[in-house]
């Protein structure tokens, strides 16, 4: 099908309203300065807009519509993301059946139609509408949240304002004033608009940080902070109070750190809120960190790891007993990947204990223990008391002494399946950690049945995803060895992906699946570099730079990606 550009020429020039000269140039100024072809038409005076618009209504056949004209329904408009209508600049209108209909600028666009298709399994039938009055319903339909945010603010009158003041200073704020204002409507809509657009951009973190002169709001989207927006300093105490009050927090407090968690439901499912607080020199820092459930139930298929990796871990979970453990920095999914387990072994046959610090995430169906150290319920002392609650199957949030670790390593050898995280650079270090926590060689190479670690990789944006060449000397100085026929991809960045190029995570593995050998070589006390030889050489592991390799040729990630999360030795 010829596109909605190659139509227009042929329209115009069929119809004399312009010549093949007149048309060079413009193409030529469309090329130079990247502007829309119609809109180089309209402001060069060769064809008014609504002639324009008329004119290719009717050699196109596809009928005409005066959006100013039309009202629509917010459920009709809902079934399309704002993102979508803004990027392909269409809007839903109606919808009768199977059938949805739907306003473009570009009703020639196939991509924006089987993208429309996909998205909302309806028939798309288009019209024809002017630029300006799509541009217009969308602004009017589509009020983003900063804008919201800031009208807002503008119902708040200066005569409500509460001027900071700095606990350090020994000076007192209102704290009558401080909760009174954090009740009144303006700040509670700023802090329920500032959780729902850090849902919509798919954030797993709010950072909401006090500064010298204003309140600055972030969002961490695929694991890395991008500004939201700010809020006036004036503000910051209602703002700071309101979630406090919904986190359960002491509202009177502010010179010490506090944690608590909130849960709300938005669009039908249930997200779980796990809030921190910490004192710093402008007021208190909170850091929002988003747990959403129903990603824990997709299970390890839908995590996107690679074949090998993902069959020798489900060998793994399969055993009746023994020691799974994770490895990873922060925010490299362990929690994710350890709860998609427990929730495929939460069946009512399991007795399933996890005790952590703090709970990441509430699951029905299994008994959780936060650990509080200052009742003395340790990581140690819970471990102690929960194995005497006849469990099948127990999770430890992680491994940080020498009395836990022993503690694990025996509940492993006496019939339970123990799962737990560990902070090592790689797979193979597991077990000279769990050695250097003074566990003897023999209880490791015995209750240990499988190590992973575990990164996550941002994947290539699907809209902008474009060929990038990279010379098999750069692959060859980055130590890469990569199928000589792979393509490489890079995201030049767009509106769908926020301009970064990237969309969404995806995990990589490397799994060190412990067999006899490997257990013999622990036992003697053989150097980690010859295990992880014969784990490679033997018995075909793959590293975590490796899966990252295998992620890239199939243009999955970027080589910028790969080289950051992973080192070369991985």
């Amino acid at each position: 099908m010829a596109t909605l550009q190659e139509k227009l020429i042929k329209i115009l020039i069929d119809n004399k309203l312009i010549n093949q000269s007149q048309m060079k140039k413009i193409l030529k100024l469309q090329e130079e300065k990247g502007v829309n072809i119609k809109q180089l038409l309209i402001d060069g005076g060769f064809v008014k807009e609504e002639e324009l618009f008329s004119l290719l209504s009717k050699e196109l056949y596809i009928p005409p519509l005066d959006l100013s004209r039309y009202k629509i329904n917010k459920d009709t408009i809902d079934l399309i993301p704002e993102r979508i209508a803004r990027q392909y600049h269409l809007i839903a209108i109606s919808k009768i059946g199977n059938v949805l209909t739907v306003a473009m600028s570009d009703p020639l666009n196939i991509f924006a139609l089987d993208d429309l298709k996909m998205l909302t399994n309806y028939e798309i039938q288009p019209v024809m509408c002017l630029d300006s009055e799509i541009s217009k319903a969308i602004a009017n339909y589509y009020k983003s949240d900063k804008e919201s945010i800031t009208d807002i603010l503008k119902n708040v009158s200066e005569s409500q304002d509460i001027v900071h003041k700095e606990a350090d200073l020994g000076i007192s704020i209102d704290l009558a004033d401080t909760l009174a204002e954090s009740k009144k409507a303006p700040i509670v809509k700023i802090v329920d608009l500032m959780i729902a657009q850090a849902l919509k951009r798919r954030s797993s973190d709010i950072h909401i940080e006090p500064e010298e002169r204003a309140l600055r709001v972030r969002y961490r989207i695929d694991g890395e902070l991008q500004d939201a927006f700010t809020l006036p300093k004036a503000n910051q105490n209602a703002v700071l109070a309101r979630i406090k009050i919904i986190s359960g927090l002491n509202i009177t407090e502010s010179r010490v750190p506090q944690d608590g968690r909130f849960k709300i439901r938005m669009e039908g499912k249930e997200v779980d809120f796990r809030v921190s607080a910490l004192p710093t020199i402008f007021g208190q820092k909170f850091v929002l960190r988003i747990l959403d459930k129903s990603n824990l139930s997709i299970g390890l298929d839908s995590l996107g790891f690679s074949q090998r990796p993902l069959a020798l871990f489900k060998k793994a979970v399969s055993k009746p007993y023994g020691m799974i453990l994770v490895t990873g920095p922060t925010g490299s999914g362990k929690s994710t990947t350890l709860y998609s387990v427990l929730s495929q072994l939460n069946t009512p046959e399991r007795n399933i204990i996890t005790i952590e610090d703090p709970v990441e995430y509430q699951v029905e169906g299994i008994t959780q223990i936060q650990v509080n150290s200052e009742a003395g319920l340790t990581f140690a002392s819970g471990l102690r008391s929960l194995l005497r609650q006849s469990p099948d199957v127990i999770m430890i949030g992680e491994i940080r002494d020498s009395e836990t670790a022993d503690i694990a390593v025996k509940a492993a050898l006496t019939g339970q399946l123990v799962l737990s995280t560990l902070h090592t650079n790689d797979a193979i270090g597991i077990i000279s950690r769990l050695i250097d926590m003074n566990v003897e060689p023999f209880l490791v190479a015995s209750s240990v049945i499988m190590a992973c670690a575990q990164r996550l990789v941002r994947t290539l944006c699907p809209r902008c995803k474009e060929v990038q060449n990279i010379s098999r000397e750069v692959l060859a100085k980055l130590g890469m060895a990569i199928d000589k026929d792979a393509v490489f991809y890079h995201g030049k960045g767009c509106d769908y992906c926020n301009n970064t190029g990237y969309f969404g995570r995806i995990g990589i593995l490397e799994i060190f699946e412990i067999d006899d050998q490997i257990r013999t070589m622990i036992i003697n006390r053989h150097s980690m570099d010859k295990i992880k030889e014969y784990a490679v050489s033997k018995c075909g592991m793959i590293t975590l730079r490796q899966d990252a390799h295998l992620k890239l040729s199939k243009g999955i990630t970027s080589i910028e990606e790969v080289l950051r999360v992973t080192s070369e030795g991985e």
